[in-house]
């Protein structure tokens, strides 16, 4: 992670060093707040914002889930992040717009605390390393399940959702694998630490329906490309011995972008190395975000 210049913090443009919140924040404390990752990149025409409006609109269905009210309209938060990104001189890099409840009402109710929104903006490079991106990573099942769909509001993207996420990947991590898969709480596979999960199996692609899993936008575009190339794809359970027994298997986010999957739990996907369908998903979507597929030329919001 590179250091930026600027942060949007409620309507103004602060030095990076200088973007500081009270200790006595309520979402640093008890976890109520919700947030985004979106990615710009450097187009043919210029540098462009990945699927901008979708990202924002995911943002205030977070809020209202969590019965935040963000103090500014999509446009404004658009607007901003669009400068943000500017203020910081990024040709490609990535976007966190976050809301959270300030210092004021300590407690588990926040009565009063006014609610804030902040957006940064940095350079960074492949979630899961470039050589991830070029020939897969090695996935452990969690001991950690994703969290039930009643407990903590799956279709949000609230920052205390993502505690269950570190145990697992500091989980995965520490036992020599690159990333960890949670399965949901009746034993089916569910999503990476922070990526949704596809696999590969005669030709036919599959992923995690949306009934325990957050509803990614890089999910969505994959599930977009399949289509136009004629691609079989069902969104339906699937178990982890299902998963062994994939011929591939590739992760999805905005961070993670499109990961090959060579291996889980010591178990190798395929032929252990990036199979025909991720490669070809993989390389529409990273033309497609570079500007050189005019078939989604309406995924970029050039700046």
């Amino acid at each position: 992670m590179e250091k930026g210049k600027k942060i949007w913090m409620d309507g103004e443009l602060v030095d990076w060093d200088k973007a500081n919140i009270h200790i006595l924040t309520h979402t640093l404390h008890y976890g109520l707040g919700a947030f985004e990752g979106i990615r710009c990149y450097r187009a043919d025409r210029g540098s462009a914002i990945f699927r901008l409006s979708d990202h924002i609109d995911r943002f205030f269905a977070s809020a209202l889930i969590g019965l935040i009210e963000i103090p500014f309209s999509k446009e404004e938060i658009t607007s901003a992040v669009i400068g943000t990104v500017k203020a910081n001189s990024l040709e490609e890099g990535y976007i966190r717009p976050l809301v959270y409840l300030g210092a004021g009402t300590m407690g588990i109710l926040p009565k009063s605390n006014p609610v804030r929104v902040a957006i940064a903006a940095w350079a960074w490079g492949a979630y899961l390393g470039e050589e991830g991106i070029k020939n897969g990573i090695r996935l452990k099942i969690s001991s950690f399940s994703r969290n039930h769909v009643n407990s903590s509001m799956t279709k949000a993207k609230f920052t205390g959702n993502y505690v269950n996420s570190i145990l697992a990947k500091r989980e995965a991590v520490a036992e020599g694998f690159d990333e960890a898969l949670l399965l949901d709480t009746e034993g089916y596979v569910a999503e990476g630490s922070g990526e949704n999960i596809f696999m590969v199996k005669d030709g036919v692609l599959k992923t995690t329906p949306l009934t325990s899993v957050l509803n990614g936008i890089t999910r969505d575009s994959c599930i977009r490309i399949a289509k136009d190339k004629g691609i079989e794809i069902k969104e339906e359970r699937f178990t982890r011995d299902e998963l062994y027994t994939a011929d591939e298997a590739f992760l999805t986010g905005t961070a993670a972008e499109i990961t090959p999957i060579r291996e889980v739990d010591l178990r190798k996907i395929g032929r252990g190395t990036p199979g025909p369908v991720t490669r070809e998903i993989q390389n529409i979507f990273f033309n497609a975000v570079h500007g050189r597929n005019k078939d989604y030329e309406c995924w970029l919001a050039y700046i």
